[in-house]
């Protein structure tokens, strides 16, 4: 099983802005997949360069690899002042 969970196509407006090509456009992806030799479900995540389609990585992450990923992101967005439902 292979599924789309969301995808984000670039906006060029999520560059800081800078005086130079500093910032890569990038889009990302998440789905979930279980078609490995183990059949372990796992969260698929995958970031790519605008034009590079194909080129990017891909992080197959084990539930417990996904929600550290989860509390990192939370943890950022505390530090630069969001809340969780921002």
């Amino acid at each position: 099983m292979r599924r789309s969970i969301d995808d984000y196509p670039f906006d060029p407006a999520d560059l800081p802005p800078s005086d130079d090509d500093e910032f890569s456009p990038v889009s990302w992806a998440v789905a979930i997949a279980d078609d490995y030799e183990d059949a372990a479900p796992r969260v698929v995540l995958t970031v790519e360069e605008v034009g590079q389609a194909g080129y990017g990585l891909v992080a197959h992450l084990s539930p417990h690899l996904a929600r550290r990923l989860r509390a990192a992101i939370n943890d950022a967005l505390k530090e630069i002042g969001e809340s969780e439902s921002s």
